[in-house]
């Protein structure tokens, strides 16, 4: 395996598998729509490979840096959200969303959710979970996760002979 991937259980992945090519199918129909979709509830995410590391890129607005976890567990890296946009947990936020909707009829359309979210990706095994570090800037997360020396290109030099 060469890239970051998304990680789902080996009995899903199966399961899923087709259901992702009928979606694919459906959407790549409609030139207005992307090839793949992702729920609105999860951040979309940015994956970039260069010679000396990955680079995953998330878009986590409303969050900062106290809101969100990193894990790996094996080669299994998962970004969750601690609490919800705002400081409050996942389900504060929620309690706190239908009290007020119940309390105040001023609403006369509340879209935004305020929700939690966690998201996980397989890691190649060319990456160095020694060699992972993490920056949020302007509710985008960026993660560099670097590549085994061994993985990494090297020019040889050739030598006179």
């Amino acid at each position: 395996m060469k890239a970051v991937t998304l990680y789902r259980p080996g009995f899903l992945e199966s399961a899923l598998s087709g259901f992702d090519r009928y979606l694919d199918s459906f959407f790549t129909e409609n030139v207005l729509s992307p090839a793949r979709r992702v729920s609105s509830r999860l951040p979309p995410v940015d994956v970039r490979e260069a010679d000396s590391a990955y680079t995953l890129e998330a878009e986590i607005p409303g969050f900062d840096e106290t809101g969100i976890e990193i894990r790996l567990d094996g080669s299994t890296l998962t970004i969750e959200s601690k609490q919800g946009p705002g400081g409050e947990t996942a389900a504060e936020a929620s309690a706190e969303a239908n009290a007020e909707t119940a309390a105040d009829p001023r609403y006369l359309i509340r879209e935004r959710q305020e929700s939690s979210f966690s998201r996980s990706f397989k890691l190649p095994q060319n990456a160095d979970p020694e060699a992972i570090s993490a920056s949020f800037k302007n509710g985008i997360l960026s993660l560099e996760i670097g590549k085994k020396p061994e993985a990494q290109a090297r020019v040889i030099q050739v030598a006179k002979g």
